[in-house]
């Protein structure tokens, strides 16, 4: 279950964030993000590194607002800074000795689902990316 839940939950993250409709959803993310960058600020065990990092993932879910690529970077950062954690000793949640390891292997589901443009299950099962979707919904214009 160690490996297995934690994929299960970024898996359900993205179908329930799939729920809020664009531009919404990018903009929830991106949110989301940010927080996550600062989960480990409140003893996280890395002094002013800590700080840092908050700093850096923050202007990444600033640029998220309008791109979901730099959520999943943002979640790819997060991955990375769970590692760091894990292999220190020093988890995300104090009394959970692996949830540091379980959120590492949970957030790169998510930076999946966000690289891909953040898709709804229906555009998942189209097969189509959701920046497609909306350029195929604007109107094109023909020079006179």
């Amino acid at each position: 279950m160690t490996y297995v839940l934690p994929i299960l939950i970024g898996v359900l993250y993205a179908l329930l964030m799939s729920l809020i409709r664009e531009p919404h959803r990018r903009r929830f993310n991106a949110i989301m993000v940010a927080g996550a960058g600062a989960a480990y600020l409140s003893g996280g065990g890395f002094g002013g590194w800590e700080l840092v990092f908050t700093a850096v993932i923050t202007y990444v879910a600033y640029r998220g607002l309008e791109s979901w690529t730099f959520i999943g970077i943002g979640w790819l950062m997060h991955t990375a800074w769970d590692l760091v954690h894990h292999f220190k000793g020093n988890p995300i949640i104090p009394f959970a000795h692996d949830s540091s390891l379980g959120c590492a292997i949970c957030d790169p589901v998510i930076a999946l689902w966000c690289l891909r443009g953040g898709p709804s299950p229906r555009e998942l099962l189209r097969h189509k990316h959701p920046t497609r979707l909306q350029d195929q919904a604007a109107p094109k214009t023909t020079a006179s």
